[in-house]
């Protein structure tokens, strides 16, 4: 295959339809991982154009390229570091003269620029009439309207930027007047600054001293780095900048966005006619239902459950498909394979442990589809909205709500980008305790748990128990956040200010490529440790097995049974003694006597020890420790949870000790990890652990002792 020779740089402000554009633009055929040394997600892709392969780069959502917030930073650098054949700045066109500010902030810099006038049909709904060919021509740069939920104009911009992107003009800066005071200013720093060494050949003189006057933190380092410039340059940006504030009676970097803004003022009069008067448009309208104080909370309600009802009615048919199919493979491989250490390993260890999770991924396929219907829609951003209200009673900030929806706020989501969505707080006392109670959350990693233990044991009310839990995750998310901030996190709250985007149709090719994205980075996630660590517990389960004068008195008694029944019997036996022996048997075991009260056996601590690690461990470590407790009979190919439904320790009580265990319990490793580098102290990690494990622990046993009080569970 032919290796791409165009880079298109994909830019945009958040809810301007970037994602929109970039799926249509590329499809499947497209990779997500991380930019070196930070934790911001980097979506690459391809297209073909002309017989021509053409890479995509969706640059991390930003409003401008001040550098105040670490997408801001990325997008930035990738541009200037980089320097991609061409950008393409996904513009709202419903909202144009907000969505033109990082357009302009592109041209200063002298990047390459194409503009993707996206949502036409919104901006036609509401009455705009933009002249593209005008707006082009007063902004010096191609414009192509486009409606990427549709794929309308996509040609059209490919065409747009590859004959930019062949052209390999020169980087041009954009050179705006920002007044007398700080044009002055900036003559004057910028001949400090022709020709020396820190600009790297790269960087426009003009563009940096910009940068120096908005105290730009990264630039100010790296004119930092050739000393002899910095003593003669910085005093004269202190300078220029206390005369500003002086005549101005503002901050230099206000007024340099207040020019910004009449410069694209200027171009809108021109560009931009009204046919009619839109004295509200569709989402307005819709909005005054859905975010009312008290309709929009109740909307909220119905949908999560609705959500719930939809998730548990699509995906039982693949579930039980699965199920039976992992129990073949496990039938198959027994037939086939002689008695011993590697068919225990395959069958239990492998087919058990991950078989037990992946019949679980239909139902976190569907829960990540209804999550995308929500984002796609626009109604995801008035959840938070609407949940803003609440969060702030709590001690914590209305952009929180993002970090706890990303965490599993509504069931499916991850710890680890919920904990890393926190860099949107300002404020850093809201922020850590964010941090602290996104692991309260139903994530993914916890969905095949809770799968397993309500279809055993709750199957005629999956949607109302999964409901349950969600809304006591939320209660109990916002009571340890409320003291967290008026104990050890005390401090001011920041306010809130949230864009919402217009109300969207959206389309089934997005739907699915989200969902199969967010699956596929589940899939790699949980495959990662699940095999690994599966393996490991089975080890620990098979091992060091029974002792000679044991494994004699059943050989012996095997050679002696008259039927088969009474083999099958005494080898269930030998199993069961075998697994007790165990080294995880032995710790499980040793733990017993403190997770008594909760309704825990010593199989279900072996498997809580191994969720340390991930979350979905714990379902395939039930699966092995079953399978191995487990040979032949009638029981041999039963599902997971038909087997704990006939578990002598088990019931509906146990279970749902055990379901809010796991909610609230340590967050897995990775969190951990991520948790440590976005603190820079192993304080608040360890923290978190003991003080999740010591509220899960009361909770479980409130639950367990409280419905055996009422004479729940038998």
């Amino acid at each position: 295959m032919s290796q791409p020779g165009l880079t298109i740089a994909l830019a945009g402000n958040p809810n301007a339809g970037k994602t929109s554009l970039f799926n249509a633009l590329t499809g499947a055929r497209q990779h997500v991982g991380n930019y070196p040394g930070v934790t911001v997600e980097k979506k690459e892709g391809e297209v073909r154009h002309q017989g021509q392969v053409v890479r995509v780069v969706d640059l991390p959502g930003t409003y401008s390229l001040t550098a105040y917030s670490l997408e801001e930073l990325v997008a930035r650098n990738y541009v200037i570091g980089e320097r991609p054949d061409v950008v393409v700045d996904v513009v709202d066109a419903a909202n144009l003269e907000r969505n033109l500010y990082l357009a302009v902030q592109f041209m200063e810099l002298g990047a390459p620029l194409v503009i993707a006038l996206n949502m036409m049909d919104v901006a036609e709904a509401r009455g705009m009439k933009i002249d593209v060919a005008k707006l082009s021509q007063l902004l010096g740069v191609p414009v192509v309207p486009t409606v990427a939920r549709t794929g309308k104009g996509m040609e059209e911009l490919m065409a747009a930027a590859v004959e930019v992107a062949r052209a390999q003009r020169p980087w041009r800066p954009l050179v705006i007047s920002y007044g007398s005071d700080v044009d002055e200013g900036l003559k004057e720093l910028t001949s400090l600054l022709e020709g020396k060494e820190v600009r790297h050949g790269l960087l426009d003189a003009r563009w940096l001293a910009l940068k120096c006057l908005e105290a730009d933190q990264e630039v100010l380092e790296k004119l930092q780095s050739d000393p002899h410039l910095a003593q003669r340059l910085l005093p004269v940006c202190r300078r220029v900048a206390d005369h500003v504030r002086q005549t101005m009676d503002d901050e230099p970097e206000s007024v340099i966005a207040d020019y910004r803004y009449g410069f694209i003022s200027a171009i809108a009069r021109q560009a931009i006619t009204w046919e009619r008067e839109v004295r509200m448009d569709f989402s307005d309208k819709v909005d005054r239902v859905l975010t009312n104080r008290l309709i929009g909370p109740l909307f909220l309600v119905g949908v999560l459950y609705a959500v719930y009802q939809f998730v548990f009615w699509a995906s039982e048919g693949p579930v039980a498909g699965l199920e039976a199919g992992f129990g073949w493979l496990g039938e198959a491989v027994t037939g086939l394979m002689p008695e011993g250490a590697l068919r225990s390993l395959l069958v239990d260890g492998v087919i058990g442990g991950v078989g037990g999770v992946l019949v679980f991924v239909p139902l976190i396929m569907f829960m990540f589809f209804a999550i995308a219907i929500m984002e796609d829609s626009g109604y995801m951003a008035r959840v938070a909205y609407l949940m803003d209200r609440v969060l702030r009673a709590f001690g914590l900030h209305g952009n929180s709500v993002i970090s706890l929806i990303v965490g599993g706020g509504i069931s499916g989501g991850c710890a680890v980008p919920g904990i890393m969505a926190t860099r949107t707080l300002k404020d850093p006392q809201a922020r850590l305790a964010t941090m602290l109670v996104v692991p309260f959350m139903n994530c993914g990693a916890k969905m095949p748990v809770f799968g397993l233990l309500i279809a055993a044991f709750f199957a005629d009310k999956k949607p109302e128990v999964m409901f349950g839990l969600t809304l006591f995750a939320w209660a109990l998310a916002l009571i340890a956040a409320r003291i967290l901030r008026s104990t050890l996190l005390k401090g001011e709250q920041a306010p809130f200010v949230m864009e919402l985007p217009p109300y969207r149709t959206p389309t089934l090719k997005g739907l699915l490529i989200h969902m199969w994205e967010r699956t596929w980075q589940y899939l790699k996630k949980a495959g990662t440790m699940l095999l690994s660590v599966s393996i490991v517990m089975w080890a620990l389960m098979s091992f060091p097995g029974l002792p000679e004068e044991r494994a004699s008195h059943y050989e012996q008694a095997l050679a002696q049974a008259e039927s088969e029944q009474a083999k099958t019997e005494l080898k269930n036996q030998q199993a069961s003694e075998e697994l007790a022996g165990s080294l995880a048997g032995r710790i499980g075991q040793a733990v017993s006597l403190i997770t008594a009260p909760l309704g825990f056996e010593w199989r279900t601590n072996v498997a809580l020890l191994g969720g340390l690690a991930a979350k979905e461990v714990i379902v395939s470590t039930l699966g092995t420790a079953y399978s191995l407790g487990k040979t032949e009979g009638e029981e041999g190919a039963a599902s997971l949870a038909e087997r704990l439904k006939e578990e002598p320790g088990w019931n509906a009580l146990n279970a749902l000790s055990l379901m809010v265990f796991v909610l609230i319990y340590s967050p897995c490793l990775a969190t951990l990890v991520v948790m440590r580098r976005e603190t820079g102290s192993w304080r608040w990690p360890a923290f978190s652990v003991v003080y999740t494990t010591a509220v899960a622990y009361l909770m479980a046993l409130i639950v367990h002792q409280g419905g055996r009080l009422l004479g729940l569970g038998g």
